[in-house]
């Protein structure tokens, strides 16, 4: 009987942890802001903004100072290109600049005067182009534009001074090697393709870690002790604690993991190759990996505005660490050791695996076991940072009435 009893008295004392900690996210603003109105709206946003995938004419200017037939055709092409768009003509770089400084144009094509002068003596030709890098995706149109024209019209040139009899002997100096350019995984191109289903697990993390960093600081400052651990006799096993608390953040957590990878991609057209059954086994341990581990980090806070400080400024770093849009291999040793601590970094590689690029669960297996042990390794993390809490908080209830005591006595 004493063993059905102690598990009464846990399932109890784990059902009032749950109720508590869901009572402290549904009256804290700041824990619903993060639980739930960051991940409904931010995605959205976010997704909605990158929606076209592609810019489309980006507005140029053109300094033209060779004036030729060659120049002209360069700049009609340019034109004809579905990237670009000839917005303005200047006299000189100056006036181009000034025209850049006042976003009119994200880009500049200075063609010199010597250019069909030089091609015509069988010399090398130049284009100079001046970027505007606040915005890559507008940079990446008028470079490539230029860069692509400038091969089209270079191979025409060869193509028309090769002394050929035939079209096929032209078709085939010109393009030898045949070949058809298809973009494996992003057919189109397109930036939020690309990077928006990496953002979409960061964003379960960091607004996961900052949601529990709320709550316990604002444990802590209900708490006429100053501790994490409240004094209640509901409060005095750690398993419980974890459990309870792991609960109420994995019951709400489930839905808005729903959400950020399956609704949202098909809202906005993202790739989706994977089943909802591939999907669902990689998500539970990512997300109890990031349960865990925002547990371990919100006992590290002492005030509500701690957690900000400390998880908000890396979430741009942690991106590029998980290697989806910078490579891998070319992270420093360091820094990859370092990303290995953060449960995104592999989240980020197998859910981009498996729904954009198809990859089978066996294929992502090894980043499916380390988010495995990630969660346990977190998991046991959590439970001594916990049991230390309730030590402090002991503790700190035997020094007051020790005090207490004294003071009386000293009466």
């Amino acid at each position: 009987m004493s063993i059905f009893h102690n598990a009464f008295d846990s399932l109890q004392d784990i059902c009032y942890i749950w109720r508590e900690e869901m009572k402290q996210v549904v009256k804290d603003e700041g824990v619903l802001i993060f639980f739930i109105i960051v991940p409904l709206v931010y995605p959205l946003l976010y997704s909605w903004i990158y929606n076209n995938e592609t810019v489309r004419d980006v507005p140029v200017c053109v300094v033209d100072q060779s004036h030729s037939g060659l120049s002209r055709q360069f700049i009609r092409m340019c034109d004809a290109s579905p990237d670009v768009h000839v917005a303005y003509y200047a006299q000189d770089l100056d006036e181009a600049k000034s025209l850049v400084s006042r976003q009119l144009v994200k880009g500049i094509y200075l063609i010199p005067s010597d250019f069909e002068t030089n091609l015509f003596r069988m010399q090398q030709g130049v284009i100079s182009v001046y970027c505007d890098m606040s915005l890559m995706l507008a940079y990446k149109a008028v470079f490539q534009t230029a860069q692509m024209v400038s091969m089209q019209m270079g191979t025409e040139l060869r193509t028309k001074l090769g002394g050929h009899f035939t079209a096929r002997e032209e078709a085939i100096s010109a393009r030898p090697l045949d070949f058809d350019d298809v973009a494996l995984f992003n057919p189109q191109g397109g930036y939020g393709s690309f990077i928006l289903p990496g953002v979409l697990m960061l964003i379960l993390q960091q607004t996961l870690v900052l949601g529990i960093g709320l709550s316990a600081g604002t444990a802590r400052e209900n708490n006429r002790y100053g501790q994490l651990i409240p004094v209640n006799k509901h409060y005095h096993n750690t398993l419980r604690i974890v459990f309870g608390k792991a609960l109420c953040y994995f019951m709400i957590y489930a839905v808005v993991a729903v959400w950020l990878v399956a609704a949202v991609p098909r809202l906005f057209h993202f790739p989706q190759l994977a089943s909802w059954q591939i999907l669902l086994a990689l998500m539970l341990p990512y997300t109890l990996a990031c349960i865990f581990f925002g547990m371990v980090v919100s006992c590290m806070v002492k005030y509500r505005e701690n957690v900000m400080l400390l998880m908000v400024f890396i979430s741009v770093p942690l991106l590029f660490l998980s290697g989806i849009s910078w490579p891998q291999s070319n992270i420093a040793g360091v820094w990859q050791g370092v990303s290995w601590l953060f449960p995104s970094t592999f989240g980020i590689q197998a859910y981009v695996g498996l729904n954009s690029m198809g990859c089978t669960l066996g294929d992502v297996i090894w980043q499916y076991r380390i988010l495995w042990i990630q969660a346990l390794v977190y998991f046991l993390l959590a439970c001594a940072v916990y049991r230390y809490q309730i030590h402090l908080a002991r503790q700190d209830v035997r020094m007051r009435l020790a005090e207490m005591k004294r003071a009386k006595q000293n009466r």
